[in-house]
Formats: structure tokens, sequence, C-alpha cells
């Protein structure tokens, strides 16, 4: 009854692993990495495999039930193509169950999971609150963040909660086929997630809006491939109400609040300072 999780070192992945143990179900954890897996619990098996090469991962589906599926992979966080390889090897492993971590957009990892003959959920989380943790290195050096689209609204959740949920679909029973979007308890601004920060630092932050080119220059830069890029424009500048309609999924499925922006501040408040 072993359950694997795919992207475990993350930081997303490292929450789904601590709610599996737990509930008391046996763990292995896949990375690239394995050297990066020296933080996980003990009992956690770790191995090593990558998913844009499904020759590496036998090993790591054997005996599996339940699969935690990323839909990107590689440094360049691309796109996975390999999605039909990887439910194939997976439904012939004999696992039951796959919750698949994905962004919304249809891709050769939902298409698959969704034509296979595994239980499936589709968790979308619509943007990380961990994704903040990117200004840290600039709100410790200058006390300011350079940011495009300071004013547009994004409903960020905690990646904790993220996690449970994951652990929630793929222990629990009534989720297969469903398509679950998990947000905070409130749609937020970066300007306003900023001014969050500053109050859990106990500092006064400045926020520079970039221009969208400025900031699609600064992605490729960074080593973004283009369809990135374009992927980040639009959903950061234009994006569709899904990213700021603020849903009761993760208290419906947890029987709690989400955690809200300023408690996840608080709890990482020490990267900022």
């Amino acid at each position: 009854m072993t359950y694997l999780v795919t992207g475990a070192t993350g930081r997303v992945g490292r929450h789904v692993v601590s709610e599996l143990l737990a509930r008391g179900v046996p763990v292995r954890a896949l990375t690239r990495e394995p050297a990066r897996a020296a933080g996980l619990p003990p009992e956690v098996e770790v191995v090593a495999g990558d998913l844009t090469d499904p020759a590496t991962l036998p090993a790591a589906l054997d005996g599996v039930v339940g699969v935690h599926l990323l839909t990107t992979g590689g440094d360049d966080y691309a796109t996975l193509r390999t999605g039909p390889e990887i439910v194939e090897m997976a439904e012939k492993a004999g696992v039951r169950r796959i919750a698949v971590l994905w962004n919304g957009k249809p891709g050769p990892v939902e298409d698959a999971v969704r034509a296979g003959g595994t239980e499936w959920t589709m968790l979308q989380a619509v943007d990380f609150m961990s994704n903040t943790l990117g200004w840290a290195e600039s709100i410790r050096a200058t006390g300011e963040v350079r940011e495009p689209f300071g004013d547009v609204r994004a409903a960020v959740v905690d990646e904790a909660d993220v996690g449970a949920v994951a652990a929630e679909v793929l222990t629990g029973d009534g989720h297969a086929g469903q398509v679950y979007t998990l947000t905070g308890p409130e749609a937020l601004t970066p300007r306003q997630r900023l001014a969050t920060i500053a109050a859990a630092i106990g500092r006064e932050l400045r926020f520079v809006e970039l221009t969208e080119q400025q900031a699609r220059d600064r992605w490729r830069q960074a080593g973004y491939d283009d369809e990135l890029v374009d992927l980040l424009a639009s959903w950061q500048g234009n994006p569709p109400p899904v990213a700021y309609t603020v849903t009761d999924t993760v208290e419906r499925l947890l029987g709690r609040p989400p955690r809200p922006f300023a408690t996840w501040a608080h709890i990482h408040a020490a990267a900022f300072r």
C-alpha cells in the first residue's frame, strides 16, 4: 500500500509526504537528486527517477497504489511530454489512484490520465504562497520587490493545504474524476502580499512595478522558455476568473478553513529578515 510522491523535495511535495505519513501509510519519494532528500523523514523510501525519462521509473512504481503526479519536469519546469508513458507504466504496476497537480491547461499528462483506467483527481492550485519566497533575497538586501502587475489579485493558497488535500484524495474515497480548484481564503495583489510581509517582519518595504516587457526579459534571462514566459505573462497580467475567485474546496475536503497569507508570512518571516 505504498504511495509515490513525485517532486517530493519540492515545496508542495514535502507537504504531501508529511501528510501521507501522518495518515500512517508507507511513502516513497521520487527525486532526480536523492541528495536533496536528506531533509525528508527517515521512514520515507527515497528513489531516484526522472519524469522526463520514463525508463527510470519502474522501480519507483513497483508496489505503488497511489501517485502524486506533477505535470512539469526538468530544470526548466517545462511541460512533461511523457504523460502517456508514465500513465501506461503506472497502470501496469497496479496503481489505483493518481492525484495530478496541474496548472489548469490541458497537456500530455492530464490527457493521458483522463484517458487511462486509473482513478484520477486534478488539483489546480491557483498560485502558491511559497512563490513569494522568490522575493526574499531582494527584501533582505534592498527592502524592495520588483514585479509586474502589482494590482492584479490572485487567490494564493498555502502549499501545506495543497499537500493535505493531495493526501486526502489519494487515501480517501469519493474523489475520482473530480477537478478541485484550491485557493486561500482571500484574493490579494502583489502589493498587498508585500505589505503583509512587511507587517510580519516589522520593516517598511517598497514595491517597484515592472513593465510587462521588463518582466518577460527577466524571465527569459532566468532560462524560461517562450511557452512558460507567455503563460506567466498571461496568468499574472490578465488572469481568468479562476485565478482570483476564492473557493471553499480546502475547507470542504479538510474540515478546516484554508490558512490565510498573514499566517503563512509569520511562519516564514525569518526568510525575509
